[in-house]
């Protein structure tokens, strides 16, 4: 669980992520995150580049954060990332979206 003190890690906003990112997740309704996620998010050196492996049922909210463990790196290391995605249906709503 999310300790009490660190309860506004679930808004996206205490993410550091730029305003225009922020703007897109809320016209489509995410404003913050399941305590899971933001767990997902501070643990170990996640951020700094570690492995993450996490399991989740379908719909769960999976994507939102690799999403954002992708978008926070490439944002502050100027480097490039590899999304993989499961379905062509995906990868082309996926590519507009994060265009």
């Amino acid at each position: 669980n999310v300790p009490e003190d660190q309860a506004d890690k679930l808004l996206l906003a205490s993410w550091g992520l730029p305003k225009v990112v922020l703007e897109k997740y809320h016209s489509l309704g995410v404003v913050q995150m399941f305590e899971w996620q933001a767990e997902c998010l501070m643990l170990g050196q996640v951020l700094e580049g570690k492995n993450l492996v996490y399991s989740a049922p379908t719909s769960a909210g999976k994507t939102l954060v690799a999403e954002l463990l992708i978008l926070k790196r490439v944002l502050e290391t100027r480097k490039k990332a590899l999304l993989i995605l499961p379905f062509v249906s995906v990868a082309k709503e996926k590519k507009c979206y994060l265009q």
